[in-house]
């Protein structure tokens, strides 16, 4: 078995010459760990974090689970045994998701996977910026940039994502205002942006953060099933007529402005987490 670096203090450290100093030419290179998986595509900074926990990740032979450990661009870093190298092009890519696929890297149920529509296209490694529940369609970001994710993903971003909806009956309009001024299901507190009926079963919902599957809890409390839910929007960027599982790369003033959008949100909030 490899032996574990729980903290930089450890005896099994993946740079034991650091502790006499020999590396210290070397330091000014050196990233936490985490962010290199980030930069190599792996996962957001995030999502990287569990990834280390989980003790996947071996750097120079070693299985490494402490958040503190540094590397260095000579080091050997291995993710479920995959050798990982600094992906070089950043990607920044929309893809209209279609119903029946799940937004993670990869699935253990053998679902359908939304990055497999990407694989035909680009070579990097590429994962979502948050979620998009398997029967909804619509807007979802991939990228290989761990900074970009973890700007525009954060809650404290607070970047609205914007739904057309259809329920299965027409619905009052008390379900909008309730769901608008908030409503608690099983213990959980929800509350939109805005909700607008476009129709007598269709409205418009935006939302901030985004709880798992909020728009489906809040409407099955009131009695109403989802017949299709589509996210047209994330911040500034639309949707339009971007063909249900096709792809685009985001235009530089989009990429500039949901990162101003988000960095503008977390100034507000105070939350440099």
């Amino acid at each position: 078995m490899k032996p574990k670096v729980t903290d930089s203090s450890s005896r099994d450290n993946p740079h034991p010459e650091e502790e006499s100093g020999i590396s210290s030419a070397k330091t000014v290179d050196s990233v936490r760990l985490q962010v290199y998986l980030a930069h190599a595509g792996v996962a957001s900074r995030r999502s990287a974090e569990k990834i280390i926990l989980d003790g996947r990740v071996t750097v120079n032979g070693v299985v490494v689970t402490g958040m503190g450990t540094k590397v260095f661009p000579h080091d050997q870093i291995c993710v479920d045994g995959k050798n990982l190298s600094l992906e070089t092009i950043k990607r920044y890519i929309l893809l209209n998701k279609p119903s029946g696929y799940v937004c993670s890297s990869s699935d253990e149920k053998g679902r359908s996977v939304a990055v497999d529509l990407l694989k035909g296209r680009y070579g990097e490694r590429l994962y979502s910026v948050g979620r998009l529940d398997m029967y909804s369609t619509g807007a979802i970001l991939f990228t290989n940039d761990g900074d970009f994710a973890a700007c525009v993903g954060h809650p404290s971003a607070e970047i609205e994502k914007e739904y057309l909806v259809e329920t299965s009956l027409p619905f009052r309009d008390d379900v909008l205002r309730s769901f608008t001024q908030g409503v608690r299901v099983d213990s959980v507190f929800y509350r939109c942006k805005s909700a607008v009926r476009l129709s007598s079963r269709k409205l418009k919902v935006i939302l901030i953060e985004g709880k798992n599957r909020e728009i489906r809890r809040v409407l099955a409390f009131f009695g109403l099933n989802v017949r299709s839910l589509s996210r047209t929007r994330i911040g500034p960027v639309e949707l339009g007529q971007l063909p249900i599982g096709e792809y685009r790369e985001l235009t530089e003033r989009e990429i500039s402005a949901l990162m101003g959008a988000a960095e503008r949100s977390v100034e507000e909030n105070g939350d440099s987490d």
